[in-house]
């Protein structure tokens, strides 16, 4: 294959009009997310005379309300038009960017004032993030949908390497009041896109809303295993794995000695990495198999392993960059197992699901890794969240040989009959994707020759 070729099969969902106005929309707006974090963050230090607590209340402002309100925005997601949800969510971010810039701007901020702010932007995001996420596969279909998503993670990457510097040298320059302003500004560029699309081009599937809020959510995925394993894998993973803001800062001063210029360095090995990983998922057409997402826990769990064990900064710098690229690897095939596989009417829930247990479990897991390392030092907390994955990954892949000998064990009369392209080891793998799957599909295709003829009679 030639490069250009190459080259168009990478960029493929980039040719679709929507989603290449969301791209760069988005790529605006999260580079000036970034950048206010690191704004928020130096703030935060400097009022509180560098105080954790102080960081870590704003911290958990901002990220509990994405563990306790997700699963309610993906049930938005899946009954409301994503788009104008997306649009309303999004007006929102910028009007609390522009009060959170206007505090700064008066001379006189108080902690409160960013605490509130913080679970503001925390209780939008519970709502903005699950409703984005299903709307790739609005934006492109089913086809493009893995193109798309490891494009989304290529910009979220490259906006976490271009915020943080940017916002560094604007700080020095203008000040913090500047960095959070242009991050007010920034929300403009995906609120245009947002407007400029052609509501006439989304590939909307047409069926009503499922019934049933949360809850028949929860049902949807207990009864399928193809999304439970992934999902449970993604929580512990989450929890455990996953809490690099607590060690990389401390890996930098306490192991190697250094100051915060060796921990932008660390940060920027792991943000490379993901990056690589982000751009070469952009080849993957299709649902990813169960064992893809294993073998992409399992990388990332001893990737992490020989982070902690690194006996040197240049080592400590490509074991983490080998560590983002796995990681990258992992949540985008867990990410693609799971859109692909639920039925258009679950999938806001779905996704916000997968949300909570990514990302809203970060106040937990940080404080958890933040007391371990406390005691044992950053090589511990790293070496024990790698061996912890390790054992999930281990158990996961033992849950599934299990799952997938008793599927081998059913009578042939209950296999017989399978849908077609549908194949006894894995019968959620063969169904088109996109389509209506799960227990829709096991209660219709799938029901027992003894049951149907009963009916019969």
């Amino acid at each position: 294959m030639s490069r250009t070729a190459v080259l168009r099969r990478m960029t493929a969902s980039l040719r679709v009009r929507n989603f290449r106005l969301f791209t760069l929309g988005q790529l605006a707006s999260v580079t000036g997310t970034w950048m206010m974090f690191t704004a928020q963050d130096w703030l935060v230090l400097r009022m509180s005379d560098d105080s954790a607590g102080a960081l870590g209340l704003v911290t958990a402002a901002q990220f509990t309300p994405v563990l306790l309100l997700t699963l309610l925005g993906g049930r938005l997601a899946d009954r409301y038009d994503k788009r104008k949800l997306l649009i309303a969510a999004n007006g929102l971010l910028a009007l609390l960017a522009l009060a959170l810039a206007a505090v700064v701007l008066s001379g006189q901020p108080r902690l409160w004032h960013i605490v509130v702010c913080a679970l503001g932007i925390g209780v939008v995001n519970a709502v903005e993030i699950p409703a984005r996420m299903a709307f790739v596969s609005e934006m492109v279909g089913s086809d493009l949908l893995p193109n798309a998503s490891a494009l989304s993670a290529a910009y979220f990457n490259s906006a976490r390497v271009l915020g943080p510097a940017a916002a560094g040298i604007l700080i020095h320059v203008w000040g913090v009041p500047t960095v959070v302003l242009l991050n007010a500004v920034s929300y403009l560029g995906t609120l245009v896109a947002l407007l400029r699309m052609r509501p006439s081009e989304l590939h909307r599937s047409g069926a009503r809303p499922a019934r049933g809020g949360v809850a028949a959510g929860l049902r949807y995925i207990r009864g399928r295993p193809d999304l439970l394993l992934p999902l449970l894998l993604v929580a512990v993973i989450g929890l455990v794995g996953f809490n690099f803001q607590v060690t990389l800062p401390l890996l930098a001063k306490t192991v190697f000695g250094t100051g915060s210029a060796t921990f932008g360095l660390l940060t920027a090995a792991m943000a490379a990495g993901s990056l690589v990983a982000a751009l070469m998922t952009t080849l993957r057409r299709g649902r990813p198999s169960e064992r893809t997402v294993l073998l992409g826990a399992g990388a990332f769990a001893l990737c992490e392993l020989c982070s902690a064990l690194a006996p040197s900064l240049p080592v400590a710098l490509v074991a983490l960059g080998f560590t983002g690229l796995a990681m990258m690897v992992f949540a985008q095939a867990a990410n693609h197992r799971l859109q692909l596989g639920t039925a258009p009417s679950y999938r806001g829930r779905v996704m916000a699901l997968y949300t909570l247990v990514h990302q809203g479990t970060t106040p937990l897991g940080a404080l958890l890794t933040g007391r371990l390392v406390e005691r044992s030092g950053a090589r511990t907390g790293l070496g024990v969240a790698g061996a912890v994955c390790l054992v999930a990954v281990l158990v996961a892949w033992g849950v599934s040989i299990a799952v997938r000998a008793g599927r081998r064990e059913r009578p042939k009369e209950t296999t017989a009959e399978a849908p077609q392209g549908v194949t006894a080891a894995d019968p959620y793998d063969g169904l088109p994707t996109g389509t209506a799957s799960g227990p829709e599909v096991r209660d219709s295709a799938w029901r027992p020759r003894k049951e149907r003829a009963f009916r019969r009679g």
